[in-house]
């Protein structure tokens, strides 16, 4: 198999100050490290002894050319080169929806490294694909392949039940050819990637954490990624492990945008 390429990255830290750790910070499927951008900025400002690297993951933002499988593992592995490439302290690890899964699968190969882990709005369970992010794909096949503007993907998309604020956000994958509009993204790869993520079971992560970790699993309130069933279990984690943290916070699913104030102050008072 040739070498991989180094995943895109973008490092924040306050002005003139050189972090002493870092927090790693994986997006969802269809986004980038940007997406986490305003976050990410706010807690350099207010912590400035922490940076973040915001990665885009492995055929995600800026990060092409990956081959094949795409899976939760590669995506880790993937991360684990960056780490390494770029010779940083990386003290904790926060990853949204499918990054989620990929933050934790990184814990479980750096749990002597870290101090923290986060998993934001995710599943930790295995079940069939689901929800929007897969029905996403089916929405896109039934666009035309190229569209005049992202206007008009904006509209086919919210005509298939998504919000105009989703809509916008995933016609940001669009890119200009010819006076016309294409995907940038590789949705046999995206369809890869999620059905890897639907059947990769990571309850160990939570209910048997690495020793001197801590683990904090963040519910949208307004989001079922996280059902009741699982909600209940990993209450149950937290009150066997006091090293498990379960953070109930208003919002949907993109807690980043829906509701960054909230995200920041956790990370602000829960970080060490």
């Amino acid at each position: 198999m040739p070498d991989e390429p180094i995943l895109a990255h973008t490092r924040v830290a306050a002005a003139g100050r050189e972090p002493e750790r870092w927090l790693l910070v994986l997006h969802g499927i269809y986004g980038a490290g940007r997406n986490w951008g305003t976050v990410a900025r706010r807690l350099a400002d207010t912590r400035p002894e922490w940076g973040a690297v915001l990665v885009d993951l492995r055929m995600h933002g800026q990060s092409r050319g990956f081959t094949g499988p795409h899976t939760i593992a590669r995506s880790a592995a993937d991360v684990d080169r960056l780490v390494e490439h770029l010779d940083l302290h990386a003290a904790a690890v926060l990853g949204h929806s499918f990054g989620g899964k990929v933050a934790f699968t990184y814990l479980q190969h750096h749990g002597e490294e870290l101090l923290q882990a986060w998993m934001i709005d995710s599943t930790l369970a295995v079940r069939e694909p689901g929800g929007t992010a897969w029905e996403m794909i089916e929405a896109v096949k039934s666009l035309p392949p190229e569209l005049g503007s992202r206007a008009e993907a904006v509209e086919g998309l919210m005509a298939r039940g998504y919000s105009q604020g989703v809509a916008q956000w995933m016609a940001i994958n669009l890119q200009p050819e010819g006076g016309r509009y294409r995907w940038r993204l590789d949705f046999g790869a995206m369809e890869e990637m999620l059905r890897d993520f639907f059947r990769t079971d990571l309850w160990s992560a939570v209910e048997s954490p690495p020793a001197g970790v801590d683990v904090h699993v963040v519910k949208a309130t307004d989001s079922d990624s996280l059902d009741a069933e699982a909600t209940a279990r990993v209450e149950a984690a937290a009150r066997a492990n006091p090293r498990v943290h379960l953070h109930l916070l208003q919002g949907g699913h993109w807690l980043n945008t829906d509701n960054p104030e909230g995200v920041l102050n956790l990370l602000v008072e829960n970080l060490p």
